[in-house]
């Protein structure tokens, strides 16, 4: 942290490691060996008064050297003489991070953040960027950023600590010698005796007491496990080094087995105690629960209340379509009614002649009639295979087959691009709105229903994402990602069919009508006009 060759360093640490301890003795080095303008950015204003007044302050009382170095600043307000200090050559000055005002108005050659996970964005971006900003005029400039993290993919520290050459903290097993960092799984205990905590090298499998923990830490080494990184120093330590009796191993297994079964405690224990952000399980659908609530019914055993029917069509450039049909009653419900894949190469004709033939489909309804697909959405995000996708959608517009796209973000669930092309339109799918929408349908409104002629393997596919939350453009955003490993089509082609399914202005009642007599569909006699838009008007083009 006084070292010149290092413009920044990052500390990705637990509590009870001491590191306010270590952060006094930073300043104050600076104070008496290398004055500079010194600025701290904590998370709250009473963090920095607790820094400066608690802690600092009893610091340079303590010692003759840095009480020498101070100097009241004259006419200033109580708040500013509480929160300032200046001695020869530069000054300390500790800030909150909610304070834009503040973090405009102060250049500093050294700025030190602490708890930088615990702040939140300000309306003008993050405080944390707007602060390094601040140190840019100086060459020589210093930026020490300590914390325990938070949240997985939303931590400043983490991403501190990626971009640096990542130095671990390793101790030597007292029997083989062999160094290791220690790590929670290596901690164990009887059943039901805590006391008896101790660690287990890895290495020779030999068990180490807690009395040993001195030692071994005394004769621990930093290793750098990204030499190829310079000017960037980053530390990783947890309470498991700590010399501190709070973190002995045994009041540790305590706080473990006290958290178990308890959300709250459990994160509280792996930020604080192993200074490890906590991995947000995330919605997610459960595809075991899913499978198990499958019913019997399917597109050649329809559900009476199912009254028209659209279709989502995901194109694989290698060697398949895969189409999923959903049911839609009256009320909005979904019935997920079965699942094709059609063999052969989106370049051939063939294949796409076979979806004409499964899109063409008629099924016999419950009331009597016949009921085949009413709008179909084909996924042409593939630039391999896209002017392919264009051509035959663009041929069957009238049909209501749609050349789609998606689009994550906050967008609506479909709408026409805004860039039109020759010979037809494409339309923008909004992913992220409709996954979240079809997550709340299934899991807690549970208006989505699954037939059993699903396979398992469509399950696995349908539950492939999970809603996270990533830090983008120093702001937590919260989106779909997927699950490594997992395929996706079931998943891409039920989103694919939801967005057909707003494409669609059934008159319920007309429909259910000439489903009961299916005579009426052969009636040359104009059909009633649905109430509402049309459907060239609904999308624009009338």
């Amino acid at each position: 942290m006084g070292d010149p060759a290092y413009e920044r360093v990052s500390v990705l640490k637990a509590a009870r490691v001491g590191y306010s301890t270590l952060l006094s003795g930073v300043i104050g080095s600076y104070v008496a060996n290398d004055p500079a303008t010194v600025l701290c950015l904590l998370p709250r204003e009473e963090d920095a008064r607790t820094l400066i007044v608690s802690q600092m302050d009893p610091t340079f009382a303590a010692s003759p050297n840095l009480a020498a170095c101070l100097a009241e600043k004259k006419g200033k307000s109580k708040r500013n003489r509480l929160l300032h200090r200046v001695f020869p050559g530069g000054w300390l000055k500790a800030v909150a991070a909610t304070s834009e005002a503040n973090l405009r108005s102060h250049n500093a050659r050294v700025l030190i953040i602490d708890e930088v996970d615990a702040m939140e964005e300000t309306k003008e971006g993050s405080p944390v960027d707007l602060a390094i900003v601040r140190t840019k005029t100086f060459d020589n400039r210093k930026i020490i950023m300590g914390s325990t993290p938070v949240k997985v993919g939303s931590s400043h520290i983490m991403s501190g600590w990626e971009d640096s050459d990542q130095r671990v903290y390793e101790v030597p097993c007292p029997h083989c010698g062999d160094f290791h960092e220690l790590h929670w799984k290596d901690i164990r205990w009887p059943k039901g005796d805590r006391s008896k905590a101790a660690w287990w090298c890895p290495s020779c499998g030999t068990e180490t007491p807690e009395t040993h923990k001195g030692p071994m830490v005394a004769k621990g080494r930093w290793r750098i496990t990204k030499p190829e990184v310079t000017g960037h120093a980053g530390y990783r330590l947890n309470a498991l080094i700590s010399p501190l009796r709070k973190a002995a191993w045994p009041v540790l297994a305590k706080e473990w087995e006290d958290a178990q079964g308890r959300p709250d405690k459990l994160k509280a224990f792996i930020n604080t105690a192993l200074g490890e952000p906590w991995q947000e399980e995330g919605e997610e659908f459960d595809e075991d629960a899913l499978a198990a609530s499958a019913e019997d019914f399917s597109l050649d055993d329809l559900p009476p209340e199912v009254l028209a029917v659209t279709a989502g069509v995901d194109v694989q450039r290698k060697d398949r379509l895969e189409v999923t049909f959903i049911g839609w009653d009256r009320d909005g419900n979904a019935f997920i009614l079965g699942h094709k894949v059609i063999w052969g190469l989106p370049t051939e004709d063939s294949t796409w002649q076979e979806l004409d033939a499964v899109l063409a489909e008629k099924w016999k309804h419950p009331l009597g009639g016949e009921i085949g697909v009413e709008a179909t959405c084909v996924d042409s995000g593939d630039g391999a295979t896209m002017e392919t996708v264009y051509d035959y959608c663009y041929s069957r517009f009238r049909k209501k087959v749609f050349a789609i796209k998606g689009d994550g973000g906050r967008r609506p669930f479909i709408a026409k691009s805004s860039s039109k092309a020759n010979k037809g339109r494409l339309w923008i799918v909004g992913v992220d709105s409709l996954k979240t929408h079809l997550y709340t349908l299934v899991t807690r409104s549970r208006t989505v229903r699954f037939s059993k002629s699903l396979p398992l393997v469509w399950f696995e596919q349908f539950a492939s994402e999970r809603m996270i939350e990533r830090r983008v453009g120093g702001k937590p955003v919260r989106r779909w990602e997927r699950i490594k490993g997992k395929m996706a089509e079931a998943l891409d082609t039920t989103i694919y069919a939801f967005a057909a399914k707003e494409l669609i202005n059934v008159n319920w009642d007309a429909r259910e009508e000439v489903l009961r007599m299916p005579e009426l569909a052969k009636q040359t006699v104009r059909p009633k006009k649905p109430s509402g838009p049309t459907f060239m008007e609904r999308i624009g083009l009338r």
